[in-house]
């Protein structure tokens, strides 16, 4: 099994209560593909009004249009989260809008495959101003205009950094920098009712596999025989991690980063890892969850169309 597949049903299949986040206000940055578009998904559907944040109007525009389809509320903050004056501007505009944050998910991200010694200084610095000090800037500004008065709950989404990032050593660097922000932030902020958590999605199906170069997608293909658990994740396991962190549930947890990985930073050579086989997989506690009626099968994963 390369990937998880899509469901068949026509909404979103959340395991937490329906209604869990009515009245809530949360944003959600990334929001416009893969794992920020089935989080908003979501937590629009457990009754959140949602914030889709992105640099592309037009992607998160389609994701609105989504959520609205499916009875949902959601709106659009289309801004660049490395430019610290276009993030204080748009949050005072969400909070303008909606009168409070309530939630955060920093989920926008992006690297690129590369070797350290052939990474320039613009490239190094274009990562970490992506995946770490963005997310730090709108978190304070999250936190400063709104959850520093009300209180409120912030999910830092990193990656599986332990042990190092081959080929991604930029991104490696902002993540583990990420992590360390989430404690920082988790004792700095407890005074004020808030809680910051972060979630560390290991191998996932999702649309962000599609930027990667054609000649990376043997490589891809074969990632999921590293994992114990045999398989990728999927989006809706990471969403669901992320709800948890965001609700009640986990009002004592702060300053942790809970992973979704399938045990694969356990990995260690010399040990005789044995994948489970198709029947192992689908005993009901590890096989897919497949929650995200809209989920989408990266190309990568997708079976070549047949000659005629």
């Amino acid at each position: 099994m390369n990937a998880p597949s899509a469901p068949s049903s026509s909404r979103y299949r959340s395991v937490f209560a329906p209604g869990l986040f009515g009245g809530q206000v949360i944003v959600v940055t990334g929001g416009g593909s893969g794992i920020g578009r089935c989080t908003a998904h979501e937590l629009s559907a457990l009754g959140a009004q949602v914030v889709l944040v992105g640099r592309n109007a037009e992607k998160l525009e389609a994701v609105q249009a989504e959520i609205v389809d499916a009875g949902g509320k959601a709106s659009i903050q289309a801004f660049d989260i490395r430019q610290e004056e276009a993030v204080r501007t748009a949050v005072a505009a969400i909070v303008a809008a909606h009168g409070r944050i309530d939630g955060l998910v920093n989920n926008a991200g992006g690297q690129y495959i590369t070797p350290l010694a052939a990474i320039s200084a613009k490239g190094w610095e274009a990562v970490i101003h992506t995946n770490l000090t963005g997310g730090f800037l709108v978190a304070r500004e999250c936190f400063v205009q709104s959850m520093q008065a009300n209180g409120g709950a912030i999910v830092n989404i990193v990656a599986d950094m332990w042990g190092s990032m081959p080929n991604m050593g930029h991104s490696g660097a902002a993540r583990a920098g990420m992590v360390s922000f989430t404690e920082t932030a988790a004792l700095e902020w407890a005074a004020s009712g808030v809680r910051v958590n972060a979630v560390a999605p290991g191998y996932i199906a999702s649309s962000g596999m599609d930027h990667y170069p054609p000649e990376a997608g043997d490589m891809l293909r074969a990632m999921r025989k590293t994992v114990p658990a045999g398989r990728f994740g999927n989006e809706a396991e990471t969403s669901a991690a992320i709800a948890f962190l965001l609700s009640p549930a986990a009002s004592f947890i702060s300053g942790s980063v809970l992973r979704v990985d399938g045990a694969r930073p356990q990995v260690r050579m010399g040990w005789p890892m044995a994948l489970p086989d198709a029947q192992a997989q689908q005993r009901a506690a590890v096989r897919p969850f497949d929650g995200f009626h809209l989920a989408q099968t990266p190309r990568v994963f997708q079976a070549p169309p047949k000659s005629e």
